[in-house]
């Protein structure tokens, strides 16, 4: 089993920043990557951002591309998702996955309970 723990969501002005932090625990190293996904209301949940725990390969969803840097720190079993310039199109509640590290939901294996990022413009 592994538990994440999201922290860092609020509420920004647009144009703002914002640091979220993924702490994991348990079987961590049963898992290839940390993603990170968003889901706002009435919309399916959707990939943002991944990184493999072993050479740090990153990937981004073309909507964050530019603004989002996503890091990790193995030894504290944490993954971080710096967002910049934020849009009010990035409301959502923000989960961090334990998995595959593609961009698809079902290849991960373990969820937080996400936290809520609110932009306003």
């Amino acid at each position: 089993q592994v538990q994440l723990v999201e922290s860092g969501g609020g509420l920004v002005q647009a144009g703002g920043s914002l640091r979220l932090s993924c702490a994991a625990s348990g079987r961590t190293f049963t898992s290839k990557a940390m993603g990170w996904f968003r889901q706002a209301p009435g919309k399916e949940r959707e990939f943002v951002s991944a990184i493999a725990w072993s050479n740090g390969n990153t990937n981004y969803a073309d909507s964050v591309k530019g603004r989002a840097t996503i890091s990790r720190d193995n030894a504290k079993n944490t993954v971080y998702l710096q967002m910049n310039s934020l849009k009010a199109e990035d409301t959502a509640v923000y989960y961090c996955a334990a998995g595959s590290g593609s961009i698809w939901p079902t290849t991960y294996d373990y969820w937080g309970q996400g936290t809520q990022v609110t932009v306003s413009s």
